[in-house]
Protein backbone atom coordinates (compact mmCIF):
# COMPACT_ATOMS: atom_id res chain seq x y z
CA UNK A 1 0.00 0.00 0.00
CA UNK A 2 1.78 3.38 -1.34
CA UNK A 3 1.07 6.36 0.77
CA UNK A 4 0.76 8.51 -2.52
CA UNK A 5 -2.68 6.37 -3.39
CA UNK A 6 -3.58 6.98 0.44
CA UNK A 7 -5.45 10.35 1.68
CA UNK A 8 -5.95 11.53 4.63
CA UNK A 9 -9.69 12.38 5.96
CA UNK A 10 -10.84 14.83 8.78
CA UNK A 11 -10.74 11.47 10.87
CA UNK A 12 -7.29 10.91 10.42
CA UNK A 13 -6.54 14.79 10.60
CA UNK A 14 -8.14 14.59 14.20
CA UNK A 15 -6.22 11.64 15.23
CA UNK A 16 -2.84 13.16 13.59
CA UNK A 17 -3.59 16.28 15.42
CA UNK A 18 -4.59 14.90 19.52
CA UNK A 19 -1.46 12.80 18.93
CA UNK A 20 0.66 15.43 18.08
CA UNK A 21 -0.15 16.90 21.34
CA UNK A 22 -0.41 13.86 23.31
CA UNK A 23 1.04 10.69 21.98
CA UNK A 24 0.38 9.28 25.11
CA UNK A 25 -3.28 9.26 24.62
CA UNK A 26 -4.91 5.93 24.50
CA UNK A 27 -7.00 4.47 21.39
CA UNK A 28 -10.25 4.73 23.91
CA UNK A 29 -9.48 8.07 24.53
CA UNK A 30 -8.65 9.19 20.75
CA UNK A 31 -11.82 7.48 19.94
CA UNK A 32 -14.41 9.21 22.38
CA UNK A 33 -12.85 12.41 21.30
CA UNK A 34 -13.05 11.88 17.49
CA UNK A 35 -16.27 10.30 17.68
CA UNK A 36 -15.52 6.52 16.28
CA UNK A 37 -15.09 3.08 18.20
CA UNK A 38 -11.77 1.87 19.20
CA UNK A 39 -11.51 -0.53 16.51
CA UNK A 40 -11.65 1.59 13.47
CA UNK A 41 -9.57 4.38 15.23
CA UNK A 42 -6.70 1.78 16.13
CA UNK A 43 -6.73 0.47 12.46
CA UNK A 44 -6.57 4.31 11.35
CA UNK A 45 -3.34 4.45 13.67
CA UNK A 46 -2.07 1.03 12.27
CA UNK A 47 -2.44 2.21 8.76
CA UNK A 48 -1.03 5.86 8.96
CA UNK A 49 1.98 3.91 11.28
CA UNK A 50 2.65 1.51 8.17
CA UNK A 51 1.96 4.41 5.07
CA UNK A 52 4.95 5.90 7.19
CA UNK A 53 2.65 8.73 7.99
CA UNK A 54 3.18 8.98 11.38
CA UNK A 55 6.84 8.24 11.85
CA UNK A 56 7.78 7.82 15.57
CA UNK A 57 6.62 8.57 18.83
CA UNK A 58 9.11 10.60 20.68
CA UNK A 59 9.30 12.65 24.10
CA UNK A 60 9.92 16.76 24.00
CA UNK A 61 12.90 17.08 26.57
CA UNK A 62 13.48 20.79 27.62
CA UNK A 63 16.88 20.97 26.61
CA UNK A 64 17.54 23.61 29.10
CA UNK A 65 16.64 21.45 31.90
CA UNK A 66 19.12 18.82 30.42
CA UNK A 67 22.22 20.80 30.13
CA UNK A 68 21.74 21.64 26.26
CA UNK A 69 20.63 25.92 26.70
CA UNK A 70 22.80 27.15 23.61
CA UNK A 71 21.54 26.73 20.74
CA UNK A 72 23.21 27.81 17.74
CA UNK A 73 22.01 27.97 13.85
CA UNK A 74 24.93 27.45 12.01
CA UNK A 75 24.96 27.90 8.09
CA UNK A 76 27.38 26.43 5.64
CA UNK A 77 28.58 26.79 2.23
CA UNK A 78 30.64 24.08 0.83
CA UNK A 79 34.18 24.78 -1.54
CA UNK A 80 33.19 22.55 -4.02
CA UNK A 81 29.65 21.82 -5.65
CA UNK A 82 29.71 18.26 -6.63
CA UNK A 83 27.60 14.71 -5.47
CA UNK A 84 31.26 13.29 -3.55
CA UNK A 85 31.46 16.48 -1.63
CA UNK A 86 28.36 16.46 -0.91
CA UNK A 87 27.98 13.16 0.28
CA UNK A 88 30.80 13.05 2.54
CA UNK A 89 29.63 16.31 4.31
CA UNK A 90 26.26 15.08 5.00
CA UNK A 91 27.44 11.70 5.98
CA UNK A 92 29.86 13.40 8.20
CA UNK A 93 27.78 15.78 10.07
CA UNK A 94 24.77 13.68 10.43
CA UNK A 95 27.13 11.62 12.75
CA UNK A 96 27.00 14.32 15.17
CA UNK A 97 24.97 14.47 18.52
CA UNK A 98 25.50 18.25 18.86
CA UNK A 99 23.60 18.58 15.58
CA UNK A 100 19.92 18.41 16.11
CA UNK A 101 18.40 19.32 12.97
CA UNK A 102 20.35 19.31 9.81
CA UNK A 103 18.74 21.06 6.45
CA UNK A 104 19.98 21.15 3.01
CA UNK A 105 19.19 24.76 1.42
CA UNK A 106 19.42 27.20 -1.50
CA UNK A 107 20.67 30.37 -1.29
CA UNK A 108 24.28 31.82 -0.03
CA UNK A 109 24.54 28.54 1.95
CA UNK A 110 24.40 25.06 0.97
CA UNK A 111 23.43 23.72 4.66
CA UNK A 112 21.66 24.87 7.79
CA UNK A 113 22.45 22.95 11.17
CA UNK A 114 20.91 23.48 14.59
CA UNK A 115 23.34 22.78 16.80
CA UNK A 116 22.81 22.23 20.58
CA UNK A 117 25.57 22.80 23.50
CA UNK A 118 25.70 23.37 27.30
CA UNK A 119 27.48 26.65 26.60
CA UNK A 120 29.81 28.66 24.56
CA UNK A 121 33.15 27.20 25.56
CA UNK A 122 31.38 23.44 24.92
CA UNK A 123 30.57 25.11 21.24
CA UNK A 124 33.57 26.56 20.20
CA UNK A 125 34.88 23.13 21.27
CA UNK A 126 32.81 21.75 19.09
CA UNK A 127 33.25 24.12 16.18
CA UNK A 128 36.82 24.22 16.15
CA UNK A 129 37.36 20.40 16.94
CA UNK A 130 34.57 18.77 15.06
CA UNK A 131 32.72 20.44 12.69
CA UNK A 132 34.84 22.63 11.20
CA UNK A 133 37.54 19.47 10.64
CA UNK A 134 34.99 18.03 7.78
CA UNK A 135 36.23 18.13 4.29
CA UNK A 136 34.26 20.46 2.14
CA UNK A 137 33.68 23.41 4.16
CA UNK A 138 34.07 26.59 2.40
CA UNK A 139 32.20 28.87 4.56
CA UNK A 140 30.60 29.14 7.88
CA UNK A 141 27.95 31.40 9.55
CA UNK A 142 27.27 31.19 13.26
CA UNK A 143 24.04 32.71 14.71
CA UNK A 144 23.49 32.03 18.28
CA UNK A 145 19.80 32.21 19.46
CA UNK A 146 18.93 34.23 22.61
CA UNK A 147 15.42 33.23 23.46
CA UNK A 148 13.34 30.84 21.60
CA UNK A 149 10.07 32.40 20.98
CA UNK A 150 8.17 29.52 19.62
CA UNK A 151 9.46 25.52 19.26
CA UNK A 152 6.52 23.11 17.91
CA UNK A 153 6.79 19.47 16.47
CA UNK A 154 2.94 19.76 15.92
CA UNK A 155 2.62 20.67 11.98
CA UNK A 156 -1.34 20.01 11.96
Amino acid sequence: MASENYSVDEKDLSILRLLQKDAKLSIRDISARINLSPTPTHERIKRMEKLGIIKEYTAIVDRKKVNKGMMVVCMIALNAHNKSVATKFIEQVSKLKEVVEFYNISGEFDFMLKILAPNMDEFHEFFVNQLSEIEGIGQTKSIFVMNSIKESAQIL
